[in-house]
């Protein structure tokens, strides 16, 4: 098997293209041919040693392909089944292998690379703006980065469940794209909270889904209204300092919540039950999925460069 390997923190240079020896499930688990893996910032953030993994390793959560063996005890697939997964460690290569319970059936009118685009950002954004904060018919919301990833998937989530968004972007492509995407008012970041409390009449946003963190974060929380709900989900321009509480008291009790895709997937049923929907809005044409850009495996750097450098939209894919 072919996979890149991570021997050493730091830039996207670490990133290199290994064989290896096809490790094969153990009992319980299943092997993988990785059809498309997906890109993200957390990905980023372990290669980067802001999250820490223990040396080496394989970066890479996310994926789709196809079952190439089975394990001992596993009877939920077969081989040949379409299968998709959004946290099995070791996804930047042409075979990942993992417990059965991690991977989900992809349904017939879902193309898998579709799936493997979708596992992460998709569930993502789902369980922000379906638990996190249920969006109402009529509510505003802010999605920032509304070009990115996530924010082209939650934009049209919301706006599914009836609500509005003000979407935050950084260039006029993305900006276009944000427009073409359902967006229903498009920002700039600078000055983004002021200019969200006049498109609601002074009253403030319900919620803000913020991926961005350190440069949005203080005029995120200032857009809010009273009760309002700001999600940080990510830090892509770097982490939020040490807050005083006092700020949620002073915007009118406030809720400030860190939230990760694994509690809100903590349970099989829960997984699959996420899953499911938004593959069943895939299917009834209500959520397009965008790929940006696609790279070779060997081309690991090129995609973080990509990412980091915040001048993308859509998702980004390694092809094995």
């Amino acid at each position: 098997m072919k996979a890149i390997v991570v021997s050493a923190t730091g830039g996207p240079g670490v990133m290199r293209l290994l064989e290896g020896e096809d490790p094969g499930p153990r009992p319980g688990q299943i092997a993988v041919r990785v059809a498309a893996a997906g890109v993200n910032y957390i990905d980023v953030y372990h290669r980067s040693g802001a999250y820490g993994l223990p040396l080496p390793f394989t970066p890479g959560l996310e994926g789709g392909g196809y079952v190439a063996a089975v394990g001992e005890g596993v009877t939920d697939f077969e081989v040949g089944d379409e299968v998709a997964w959004k946290s099995v460690p070791g996804s930047y290569a042409d075979v990942v292998v993992g417990d059965a319970a991690e991977f989900v059936a992809v349904p017939e009118k879902v193309a898998v690379e579709t799936a493997a685009a979708v596992m992460l950002q998709g569930l993502t954004a789902h369980y922000l703006c379906n638990t996190v904060y249920p969006v109402q018919e009529g509510d505003t919301v802010i999605v920032h980065a509304a070009a990115g990833g996530v924010g082209l998937l939650l934009t049209q989530m919301v706006k599914y469940r009836g609500g509005k968004v003000i979407g935050t972007v950084s260039t006029d492509a993305k900006a276009e794209l944000a427009r073409q995407n359902g967006t229903d008012h498009v920002l700039r970041y600078d000055g983004f909270a002021a200019k969200a409390r006049e498109i609601t009449d002074r009253e403030g946003v319900a919620a803000v889904f913020d991926g961005v963190g350190k440069t949005t974060f203080d005029e995120s929380v200032a857009a809010l209204r009273p009760r309002g709900v700001m999600a940080l989900f990510g830090q892509s321009s770097g982490p939020v300092p040490p807050v005083d509480p006092q700020v949620l008291h002073r915007g009118g009790s406030l809720i400030l919540t860190r939230p990760t895709l694994a509690d809100f997937t903590a349970t099989r049923e829960e997984y699959v039950r996420r899953t499911e929907e938004v593959f069943q809005m895939i299917e009834d044409d209500n959520l397009l999925v965008r790929v940006g850009e696609t790279f070779h495996l060997e081309e690991a750097a090129e995609a973080h460069q990509a990412l980091e450098s915040r001048k993308t939209a859509a998702k980004l894919l390694l092809i094995p």
